[in-house]
Order: C-alpha cells, then sequence, then structure tokens
C-alpha cells in the first residue's frame, strides 16, 4: 500500500515502486483560482465573493468550516442562472471581526450575500448548511429552493471527531508547515484518491488557499456551537428541499440529515451509501443537484 507524503512527486506522481513508465502523469486539474472580490455587507463586515453565470434565477452557495470558494464552485457547474460564491468570515480574504462568532453570525452573512446578489435559491454545505438553517427560522419564506448537502449541526454540537479535526487544521496552518497541513487536509480525500494525480491537485489547491490566507482564530469555538435552539422552527419553511448526506461520515452523521428532512415540511432526503461522494459519485450529485434547482 503506498503512502502518503509531502511535498508530492515533482512529475505530479504518484510514484509507484519497481520497474514501469517514468513519464510525467497528470489528472483533472483544480479549477483556476478567479479574480474576486471584496464586498462590504450592511452589518459592516467585508466578505470575499465571486459571481459567475447570467441571468435569473440567482443561487447562493455557502461553504462549509475550513473550506471556501473553491470547494463549492463545483456543486453550481449544471446549475442556470446567476451563481453567487463568497467565504464566511474569518475564512480567505474576508473580514475576521472580533469575536467569539456564532451561527447567527453566519446566518447574518449568508443573508447578507444572499440580499445583495438578488438570490431566490440557496445551496449549504456543512457550515452553510447549519447557517442556512439559522437564517430559515428567522425567515422561513427567504427562499424558493433549497439544498442542504452534509448537515453537519442543528441543536446539539458536533462531535468530538469535528471538533479534534478542525483543531488539527486550525493548529496546522497557524504552524505555516505545509506538510502538516497536507497531513490534515488529505484526510478529506477517499484513501483511494490520495495518491492520484487528481487527489494531489485537490491537495495543492487547498493549501495554496489555505497557507496564503490561513483560517481566523475565531473559528475555533463553531464545532461547540448549534445552529438552531429549536428545530422546530423550521416547520414554517415551505420551499421544496433536497438534503444529502453520506453513510460513515463521522464528520456529517446521517441522522443530522435525517432530523433536518422531517422538520422540513417539503423535503426530500437522499443517502449515499459512503462518504467521499465528490469524488465517487460526483457526476451523480452533480446532476442531482442541478436537476432539483433547476426545475
Amino acid at each position: 500500500m503506498r503512502s502518503f507524503r509531502w511535498p508530492p512527486p515533482p512529475d505530479g506522481g504518484p510514484r509507484t515502486w519497481g520497474p514501469g513508465p517514468g513519464a510525467p502523469r497528470t489528472g483533472r486539474p483544480a479549477l483556476p483560482e478567479p479574480d474576486t472580490e471584496l464586498v462590504t455587507t450592511p452589518h459592516g463586515v467585508r466578505l470575499e465573493r465571486l459571481v459567475t453565470g447570467t441571468g435569473d434565477p440567482v443561487t447562493v452557495f455557502a461553504h462549509g468550516l475550513g473550506n471556501g470558494i473553491a470547494t463549492t464552485r463545483p456543486f453550481g457547474s449544471g446549475v442556470t442562472g446567476r451563481k453567487v460564491f463568497f467565504q464566511f468570515r474569518g475564512h480567505g480574504r474576508s473580514d475576521a471581526p472580533p469575536g467569539p462568532w456564532s451561527y447567527a453570525d453566519l446566518a447574518r452573512d449568508l443573508r447578507a450575500m444572499a440580499d445583495l446578489g438578488g438570490a431566490s435559491r440557496a445551496f449549504g454545505a456543512s457550515l452553510g448548511a447549519g447557517a442556512l438553517c439559522r437564517l430559515l427560522a428567522e425567515s422561513p419564506d427567504r427562499f424558493e429552493r433549497l439544498v442542504f448537502f452534509l448537515p453537519a449541526v442543528l441543536d446539539r454540537p458536533r462531535g468530538d471527531a469535528a471538533r479534534q479535526r478542525f483543531t488539527a487544521l486550525l493548529d496546522a496552518v497557524e504552524s505555516g508547515d505545509a506538510s502538516a497541513v497536507a497531513d490534515v487536509v488529505s484526510v478529506e480525500l477517499p484513501a483511494a484518491v490520495r495518491n492520484t494525480p487528481a487527489g494531489w491537485a485537490y491537495l495543492r489547491q487547498r493549501l495554496d488557499q489555505l497557507l496564503r490566507d490561513g483560517l481566523a482564530p475565531g473559528l475555533a469555538s463553531l464545532p461547540d456551537q448549534i445552529a438552531l435552539a429549536d428545530v422546530g422552527a423550521l416547520a414554517a419553511v415551505t420551499a421544496p428541499a433536497l438534503v444529502i448526506a453520506c453513510a460513515g461520515d463521522d464528520l456529517h452523521p446521517v441522522d443530522v440529515a435525517e432530523r433536518l428532512a422531517a422538520a422540513l415540511p417539503a423535503a426530500t432526503l437522499h443517502v449515499y451509501d459512503r462518504p467521499g461522494v465528490l469524488w465517487t459519485e460526483r457526476a451523480d450529485l452533480r446532476t442531482r443537484i442541478s436537476a432539483f434547482l433547476n426545475e
């Protein structure tokens, strides 16, 4: 079994032992980083934003903890209309106002990006799904269609695995050690992908962003936060919703997705049979999301 190591082979590897072809090997490259802008929100926090596509409707995309625009862009590849991607406070080039921060703060960031962009549809992944839940509890009729990908938290704090993983990522980013960051980020990849050209491309992109922009210390308390005091508040949300989960994902338990789907009156739940679906079920996932949002 090949082991993971950093830095990557100079020709894009991976390397294998024994005789075999030695030419450079390539895989699907990570999406190039586009030019983004800093937008001042009504609550005074500047957030990094990228707008792609043309026309209506408009969909806002909210990322997960420690992630950002680059990791949410693939979800919108088949979605029609304009797409608004942004970085929550403490991520990328977005401001990091004095903390501690709560899901109410994240919901405020999400609402500002949706309002400024004129979004009528919303997608939330992990942390972004929690922020979207908080926004909907306050404004249940804000969006016309909703997608929740790997929801991680509702009215109960996240488990020890999530806290430990994010603490390790914060510590590695703070150290500035690329190898340490790569060790933590590589866990995001399915084992079969970690030593492939596509896996290396993903790692390079994540490391470039994390080591360049960092992560604000104010994010450290978020794994201990809850998104909602009472999931019953979501009963007033009448917009059609798609909730997506993966069996075997310790950071995003299926029971959270099941409870969310049960709380939303017009929700459809889809559970993949294994984690890492962005790698193992990429085409199906993108088609499922775009078909739902484009209805």
